[in-house]
């Protein structure tokens, strides 16, 4: 599956990182600037219950060990998949957040899928955000079934910390 267009436009690297809210897996309300002071590397996806999204959230999880800095995926998978995909799986270093009740994700960041069959979903891309808050690296996949570059990703936030 090529890549798909996006609600747009994404945030580019050297602005601002903008508003971002979500709901974590016990329901409460997470926001990005939570974590103002840390480097995050920011991942949306379609959903975890597709292998690539799922691939893509055990290998951040295995990497972030000793990283220094926060894996965050906000996709638009309710808080109770992500709670039930986090337990099952052993994911305990990337946090995930749901995007269903604000679409920040989707809207503010641009990142839903604009057209096609998976129409309102987010699509696969990677940012990472330094501590300021500044947006320093960003990837979409070239195509949405694609895994994302891993190394460069991981590179960026180790630069940054």
């Amino acid at each position: 599956m090529p890549q798909p267009k996006f609600h747009g436009p994404l945030p580019q690297p050297g602005t601002i990182a903008p508003t971002l809210r979500y709901v974590k897996q016990d329901k409460t309300e997470g926001t990005l600037s939570d974590h103002r002071g840390q480097v995050v590397i920011l991942l949306t996806f379609p959903s975890v219950e597709t292998s690539t999204c799922a691939l893509e959230t055990r290998t951040f999880n295995k990497h972030a060990t000793d990283l220094g800095a926060t894996v965050l995926a906000v996709t638009a998978d309710l808080h109770y998949s992500l709670k039930r995909f986090c337990a099952a799986e052993g994911i305990a270093n990337v946090e995930t957040g749901s995007d269903f009740r604000y679409q920040d994700m989707a809207r503010v960041w641009g990142a839903a899928i604009s057209e096609g069959n998976m129409l309102g979903l987010n699509g696969r891309i990677t940012w990472v955000i330094d501590k300021e808050g500044v947006v320093r690296y960003l990837e979409v996949a070239k195509e949405l079934g694609s895994e994302p570059d891993y190394e460069a990703a991981l590179n960026a936030a180790k630069g940054l910390l």
